[in-house]
């Protein structure tokens, strides 16, 4: 269930399940739209929310079944800042940049590919933000 906070910021609660960065993808491409995001910033934001999100539910909260995700959008001065919150512990190291043309061709798994997207396609990035519900990455995308 969405909840509204401002006029420029939504937060959306999802359980802690595997298919359900659909809906946070859903709910980030509606609200950009909102604002006037461009359709290729709309995908951009699209990928790194879901893959936050896949990372909060699958690292950050283990699969444990009783935890949640918050995504936590704003918009102000032609960007949107995403919070991905899961209540892990948090990423002690990021892993390094993979070799894409490596798993593309299966001979390494897709470990770090999620990170990679969220660097590449971000403006802006901090895997280490603490809230009140948790640890969270910050992404901002800029159009």
């Amino acid at each position: 269930m969405g909840e509204k906070v401002n006029d420029h910021a939504v937060q959306v609660i999802l359980i802690n399940q595997l298919g359900y960065e659909r809906i946070a993808m859903a709910c980030s491409a509606a609200f950009a739209q909102l604002f006037g995001c461009p359709p290729e910033r709309i995908e951009d934001l699209k990928t790194v929310v879901a893959e936050a999100t896949i990372n909060a539910i699958q690292h950050g909260n283990k699969n444990r079944p009783d935890a949640g995700v918050t995504i936590a959008m704003n918009y102000r001065d032609n960007s949107i800042d995403v919070l991905v919150i899961d209540e892990g512990e948090g990423i002690s190291q990021l892993p390094k940049k993979p070799d894409i043309e490596r798993i593309m061709n299966n001979l390494d798994p897709p470990i770090g590919f999620g990170v990679f997207l969220i660097k590449e396609l971000s403006d802006q990035v901090d895997f280490k933000t603490v809230t009140e519900k948790g640890h969270a990455v910050k992404m901002t995308i800029k159009f």
